[in-house]
């Protein structure tokens, strides 16, 4: 087999495992409702917190990353022609493109942080440190994970093409990510810029009150 079909057959895969989307799973099985229903209509880790909150987060998380490592694992042992960063951004990028836009539940999911994020521990756990404390510090000091989640990609991003300058594919790929982020976040930032952006807490009560605040 080609070396091109194989990386097609492995896009494939990791697309679909993308489309296993975590905050629409737990919440029809364990809600038996959909997160898409709720909140900002987002099927993301933000609204299944905003919207439920408690330790099925937590799940929704395990899904989510677990989704991404394992596309990653798959690449590396299907496309052993290609250097292992590079199989692992080929599987990044098709999981998350699987996430926002799930075969499985109509095409309509989150918005590819967490899988972003993900994908930055796979790649290089020191960068991702970096990245999360960024994302946190943003976080506590606004609660704004828009704008938080855009400090955290922008910088896993930069520093990761500075350690990957060499390699075009590589650096390509993590660009497209961060544009495909900025794009399924285009309404957050003109809610940004207008002052109108919704606040994140830990608790569902204080999420509830801000939901009121906002609407």
């Amino acid at each position: 087999m080609s070396l091109w079909w194989k990386i097609a057959l492995c896009v494939i895969a990791c697309y679909l495992l993308g489309s296993v989307n975590g905050a629409i799973i737990v919440s029809k099985l364990r809600m038996h409702e959909d997160v898409r229903e709720k909140g900002s209509g987002n099927a993301g880790l933000t609204n299944f917190l905003r919207s439920y909150g408690g330790w099925l987060t937590l799940l929704v998380v395990v899904i989510d990353m677990g989704k991404v490592v394992a596309g990653c694992l798959l690449a590396q042992l299907f496309l052993k022609e290609l250097d292992p960063p590079l199989a692992r951004m080929i599987a990044g990028v098709a999981v998350q493109v699987g996430h926002i836009f799930p075969a499985f539940f109509g095409f309509h999911g989150g918005k590819g942080v967490l899988c972003t994020g993900t994908l930055a521990i796979v790649m290089n756990w020191k960068i991702a440190a970096i990245a999360f404390a960024l994302f946190l510090i943003v976080f506590f000091a606004t609660r704004y994970v828009s704008l938080a989640s855009f400090v955290g990609v922008v910088s896993f991003a930069a520093m990761l093409i500075l350690q990957y300058h060499e390699n075009l594919w590589v650096c390509l790929l993590m660009a497209a990510m961060v544009l495909l982020v900025f794009f399924m976040h285009r309404g957050n930032i003109k809610r940004l810029l207008h002052g109108q952006e919704r606040k994140t807490y830990f608790h569902k009560a204080k999420n509830d009150r801000e939901g009121g605040r906002t609407q």
